[in-house]
C-alpha cells in the first residue's frame, strides 16, 4: 500500500511564503558562514593524507516549493573551500538543504564539479540540534551518481553528513564519504569536518523583498 495519496496534483491550501519561519532544524544554518579550521582526510596512493582547509558557505532561503501536495522549505547553498593561503579553489559544491514539515524530513542535495551528485536524507525533529543524513549508492531515491572514471577508480558507496547546531550560534559538520578505491579491498573513509561562524545574515528572494536583482 502506498504511503502517498492518490491525488498527486492538488497543492496545499495554505503556504507560508516566509521561508525563514518554516525551516525547522535548518533555521539556524541560514546566512553566510566561514570556517577556518577545516580538516580533510583524503586518499592518496601512499595512504590517507590530512589537509587543512578554510571555507565559505552561503545559505540563502528559497521560496516554498511544491510537488503537488508535497511542500518543501529550503536553503540554496554554495560552498567554496581553499587551502590556507591559496587562492585556487580546493573544493566547490552547490545544492539545497530542504525541510518537509509534513514528514519531518531533511534532504541535502549536492553537486560537485568532479562529475558527481548525491541526495541524502533523514527524519529529524523540528527543533533538533544534531542530525545525520545518509545517501547510499544502491538507493533508488536518496542515492549517489558518479561519472564513469570515479565509478571505476573511486566508487562512492555511501555518504553521511552529521550536523551539530551549537548554543553559541555556530554550527559544525562531519562528513564521511565511503569509497571503494581500485586496488584496495577495504573501504576508504574520506572524512571532512569544520566549525562555521556567521559573518552575514541570509538574503531572501530579491523580488519578494524589493531589493534590486
Amino acid at each position: 500500500m502506498s504511503e502517498f495519496s492518490s491525488d498527486i496534483y492538488t497543492e496545499p491550501s495554505t503556504i507560508d511564503v516566509n521561508t525563514l519561519d518554516n525551516l525547522g532544524p535548518l533555521a539556524p544554518m541560514a546566512g553566510i558562514w566561514k570556517g577556518e579550521r577545516g580538516l580533510d582526510i583524503k586518499p592518496k596512493a601512499d595512504g590517507p593524507r590530512k589537509q587543512a582547509y578554510v571555507e565559505r558557505i552561503e545559505l540563502y532561503p528559497i521560496d516554498p516549493v511544491t510537488n503537488g501536495p508535497q511542500l518543501f522549505y529550503g536553503l540554496r547553498y554554495l560552498i567554496i573551500i581553499n587551502k590556507p593561503g591559496q587562492a585556487k579553489t580546493y573544493h566547490e559544491q552547490v545544492g539545497y538543504w530542504l525541510w518537509e514539515p509534513a514528514t519531518s524530513t531533511v534532504i541535502q542535495t549536492l553537486g560537485i564539479p568532479r562529475g558527481q551528485i548525491a541526495m541524502a536524507s533523514a527524519v529529524v525533529a523540528p527543533d533538533a540540534k544534531e542530525f545525520e543524513l545518509v545517501a547510499r549508492l544502491e538507493s533508488d531515491t536518496y542515492g549517489i551518481r558518479s561519472n564513469p572514471f570515479l565509478e571505476y577508480g573511486f566508487k562512492t558507496v555511501e555518504y553521511r553528513i552529521k550536523v551539530t547546531i551549537n548554543d553559541d550560534g555556530t554550527w559544525g559538520y562531519e562528513e564521511d564519504t565511503v569509497m571503494m578505491i581500485r586496488g584496495q579491498e577495504e573501504p576508504f573513509h574520506h572524512v571532512d569536518r569544520n566549525l562555521l561562524f556567521k559573518v552575514a545574515e541570509p538574503v531572501a528572494n530579491p523580488m519578494a523583498t524589493g531589493v534590486p536583482a
